[in-house]
């Protein structure tokens, strides 16, 4: 019999869809130290670790596990949310995006002012977008692109061919062609080789480029990026990560007129969906079958 703890700020929620699936030889328990297996928000799973001596599966109800890759404990297997962020973080992008290039934000200043003035604008059909990471969500975000007539570029790191992309690369291949990138889209995962790897000397070749960051804060040289801005190698970044988060009320971010901030919201776990993944891993893990989804400690992701 194996017991279940969970520690998440939809702990109610997840209690309660455990109770109604009754999944075998599965009972819940609120003793973390005797629990075989999480149900868990990394942040909040993290303090608690040095105590859980039974763990031996911990399935994350984030895609990013950031927080326990950097703990110093790895006696269990970690599982992450896949496959569901791809739409939400479609609808993310191509909303800023759009707002972007379709004045929407202008439009509505004209309206407050009751002033009739078109504004100039180009379609999003022929642009080029490269997206770093060809993973699921790279993918749902090139397959949107597609259906608005863009080219789209993808960086992996082998530069493999993946079928959502028009042509993949490395990272250094798409930085020595990034002027002819109209839109950047981050979906890069926190790793030591990712670590501040978007920084001045990346952003060197682009000329007028839109970024977009949905991946991870520490991507991101910080600094560079604003220098970036004011050398209008960039004409705007919509940042839903940061380095520190919650972003630091003197940070620049804030007031900066190119740059969008978003509370890390691009795609939020909803639990229905997290729990719906759980019950098809624990079914294999009955089993004896492999997991999916397994989060290699050493790579990151």
């Amino acid at each position: 019999m194996d017991k279940v703890y969970v520690i998440s700020e939809h702990a109610a929620t997840y209690h309660q869809l455990l109770a109604t699936a009754q999944l075998p030889d599965l009972a819940l328990t609120h003793n973390a130290e005797e629990a075989t297996i999480w149900l868990a928000d990394p942040p909040l799973a993290v303090s608690k670790l040095p105590h859980a001596n039974a763990l031996r599966w911990l399935q994350s109800t984030f895609a990013g596990t950031d927080a326990l890759i950097q703990a110093p404990f790895r006696h269990y297997q970690l599982t992450n949310v896949r496959g569901i962020f791809g739409p939400l973080m479609a609808e993310y992008v191509f909303g800023h995006l759009l707002t972007n290039t379709r004045h929407i934000g202008q439009y509505a200043k004209q309206q407050a002012q009751c002033h009739w003035q078109p504004q100039p604008y180009q379609s999003l059909h022929g642009q080029t977008l490269a997206i770093l990471g060809t993973g699921a969500i790279g993918q749902h975000i090139a397959t949107v692109a597609h259906a608005f007539g863009m080219t789209v570029l993808g960086t992996n790191q082998t530069g493999r061919p993946v079928e959502a992309f028009d042509h993949t690369m490395t990272l250094p291949e798409l930085q020595q062609r990034l002027h002819e990138v109209d839109v950047l889209v981050s979906t890069l995962p926190a790793t030591d080789k990712t670590h501040q790897c978007l920084n001045a000397a990346f952003w060197q070749h682009a000329q007028d480029l839109f970024f977009i960051n949905v991946g991870r804060g520490a991507t991101v040289d910080e600094p560079a990026l604003i220098h970036a801005l004011e050398a209008k190698q960039l004409r705007g970044a919509v940042l839903d990560v940061m380095q520190q988060e919650p972003l630091p009320e003197p940070h620049p971010f804030w007031t900066h007129p190119k740059v969008t901030v978003t509370p890390h919201i691009a795609a939020v776990s909803f639990p229905d969906q997290v729990f719906t993944l759980f019950t098809d891993n624990y079914r294999r893990w009955h089993a004896g079958e492999p997991l999916l989804h397994h989060v290699d400690f050493d790579k990151g992701y």
